[in-house]
């Protein structure tokens, strides 16, 4: 995670293509903005979290925020993951790595001994001023969209 992505900090800004069409940073601005960053569509952990964060899109609205999930997968292969699921969260496309770049997202990983870039599952609480609230450095799939929906409610 880049040091400079802290709670207090201002949040990259961006524009991002989506599942709703393109949306930027300042188009969530006076609201929260759950920003989360997650490997590969139609896999297993995936598809939970996001099936997750959809479970309570009503719940995240009424708190002010909105859910945007973001991978390096394409605008086409996020609406086919979207249909397939009933996702309701928004699903944006980084492509070229620009996004998980500046969020320090895009990173070294290792399996099998095999060393390759991925993205990490990683999860940003943006303010309605632009600034982080709070950062999920290692999210485990798990209870996670319960999680962030507290800390909005703190």
């Amino acid at each position: 995670m880049s040091a400079d992505l802290k709670p207090g900090t201002r949040a990259p800004a961006f524009s991002v293509r989506t599942t709703a069409g393109t949306r930027r940073l300042k188009d969530f601005a006076g609201g929260h903005l759950v920003l989360y960053f997650y490997p590969k569509d139609d896999t297993p952990g995936c598809t939970q979290e996001a099936i997750d964060f959809s479970a309570h899109t009503d719940a995240f609205r009424k708190a002010g925020a909105t859910v945007l999930g973001i991978s390096r997968d394409t605008l086409a292969k996020h609406e086919k993951f979207a249909a397939k699921h009933n996702l309701t969260v928004l699903l944006g496309t980084d492509e070229n790595g620009e996004i998980s770049g500046s969020y320090g997202t895009w990173e070294e990983k290792s399996m099998y001994g095999r060393t390759y870039m991925g993205m990490a599952r990683r999860t940003f609480l943006i303010g309605p001023d632009g600034k982080i609230l709070r950062v999920w450095p290692k999210v485990k799939v798990k209870g996670h969209a319960e999680d962030v929906l507290a800390a909005l409610a703190k």
